[in-house]
């Protein structure tokens, strides 16, 4: 049996998680590539914001895996559910050493290995926290702390602070106030616009070696309409209406196909 996306000359589909991702560099992507770039130069604290959906951590991804290795030391924990004595320990670990107990020996671990890399080795950290919104106020509160060197003359390390929207407003309350002062990066990925979104549908078929047109226009602008900026969706209302195209022996996915498609989606 062959795959649905046969039928519409796709070697792979492009609109699912798989071993060949294809990037697509919309202007929101570069610009958020280059506030990232900003903050590994400049070292301190980052806030990268979007609602779900809006590739964030695609983004963060890429950007972190093409950081020179002999420059960089990339840190990533999506673990920001932990208890605060759970989270240093996690940190320690990912630093490449052993964790203790106790957090003030937490602390002063993660500050002797900071050092190390950024004096001895050379290298700048760069901490990435995923899904930062869910971080416990505790650890808020001792991250101006914990990366506070040489009495705040100098960063040895850039740190991001990667959630939904809300973090922004969590780290506008009062009591986050000296964290914020330090932000040195701050940018929210609004999604996609209209323009953004045909050519990012464009270059993910071209990707996938796709020579045939496989959406009528106004069945493109159905879907846009619906993902609403959103890259995820986006994803998703192309791969169901291929689905749903293949399944009628449709070779053009037409804006009826995508209606049946988007409200699949959401039954689902």
């Amino acid at each position: 049996m062959m795959d649905y996306f046969t039928r519409y000359g796709l070697e792979f589909n492009p609109f699912i998680k798989n071993s060949k991702e294809i990037l697509v560099d919309t202007a929101e992507y570069t610009e958020t590539l280059f506030r990232l770039d900003y903050l590994a130069k400049t070292k301190g604290f980052g806030l990268l914001t979007g609602s779900p959906g809006r590739g964030k951590t695609t983004a963060i991804r890429s950007w972190a895996s093409n950081l020179n290795p002999s420059l960089y030391r990339v840190i990533y924990t999506g673990l920001s559910t932990l208890t605060p004595n759970d989270f240093y320990r996690n940190l320690v670990q990912e630093l490449g050493a052993e964790p203790a107990f106790q957090k003030p020996a937490n602390f002063r671990i993660i500050q002797e290995e900071i050092i190390r890399l950024s004096i001895e080795k050379r290298k700048t950290p760069v901490i990435i926290i995923d899904e930062a919104n869910y971080i416990n106020n505790v650890i808020l509160n001792d991250l101006k702390i914990l990366f506070n060197f040489e009495m705040d003359s100098r960063d040895r390390a850039a740190v991001l602070l990667a959630g939904l929207p809300k973090l922004n407003s969590t780290l506008g309350l009062g009591i986050h106030e000296p964290l914020k002062q330090r932000i040195v990066m701050n940018y929210n990925l609004e999604g996609t616009t209209k323009e953004e979104g045909r050519y990012y549908i464009q270059e993910k078929l071209k990707g996938a070696g796709c020579n045939q047109t496989i959406f009528e226009d106004a069945a493109i602008e159905a879907i846009l309409n619906a993902a609403d900026g959103t890259p995820r969706l986006i994803n998703k209302y192309c791969n169901a209406s291929m689905l749903i195209g293949d399944s009628n022996k449709a070779d053009l996915i037409t804006t009826d196909i995508v209606m049946k498609a988007v409200n699949d989606c959401e039954l689902g």
